[in-house]
């Protein structure tokens, strides 16, 4: 069975150091970034981020905001501050929980192993794996290219793509033909998904491209 990865992000390294081995003996698969600039580029593969609201050179709210920019993954905030402002801003901003040093480490565990449960139920809505698409257990009838475009996008989510890049990904740069056939194939995933469904799991964002939301 695959773990789940947790990234720390927090410049107190022996807290991090500590918490590290506290949660590999759960079973955990943990990565460590003591500074913005260990922060990996690519957070798919991220189950959890715990993060600290202290951090030099960048606050943890400013950290949290580029996160969220591309990545729906849960984030618990994890601070010294008792300031119950900074707890609602973290909380209004969309942190899925907090928790505020000193705590208990089987406390922050449960909290850990309930976002990421959380997460599990909610993606298990919709199954896309070897060329089937599933939405609440209903199949999808969708042609290959529906299939390559929605696996590409679903396994980005939150991160906006444009017609062209899209294009390129699912055609390849040498493929003669031209982006504008992606609005017509996503037109054709959703009215496909709507009579299933009432949820849009891809959204368009105007000028920009579309993106994948749970």
């Amino acid at each position: 069975m695959t773990k789940d990865k947790i990234l720390i992000i927090d410049d107190d390294k022996d807290l991090v150091d500590m918490l590290a081995t506290f949660l590999s003996l759960k079973d955990l698969e943990v990565y460590k970034a003591y500074d913005i600039s260990m922060i990996p580029s690519d957070l798919s593969y991220i189950s959890l981020v715990i993060l600290d609201i202290n951090m030099p050179n960048k606050n943890g709210f400013v950290i949290f905001k580029n996160i969220r920019k591309f990545w729906d993954i849960p984030i618990i905030f994890l601070t010294a501050r008792e300031n119950e402002d900074d707890k609602i801003k973290g909380l209004m901003l969309g942190a899925d929980d907090y928790v505020t040093k000193p705590f208990s480490l089987d406390e922050l565990y449960a909290r850990i192993f309930t976002n990421i449960n959380r997460t599990k139920r909610k993606m298990r809505e919709i199954e896309i794996e070897n060329g089937i698409c599933k939405i609440d257990g209903i199949d999808i009838e969708l042609t290959n290219y529906e299939y390559e475009i929605v696996d590409f996008l679903y396994r980005n989510p939150k991160q906006v793509f444009s017609k062209e890049t899209i294009y390129d990904r699912i055609w390849g740069f040498d493929y003669d033909n031209d982006p504008k056939v992606i609005a017509e194939h996503i037109r054709n995933i959703r009215n496909k998904i709507k009579e299933v469904s009432t949820k849009e799991y891809i959204k368009t964002h105007w000028g920009l491209g579309y993106s994948w939301n749970f």
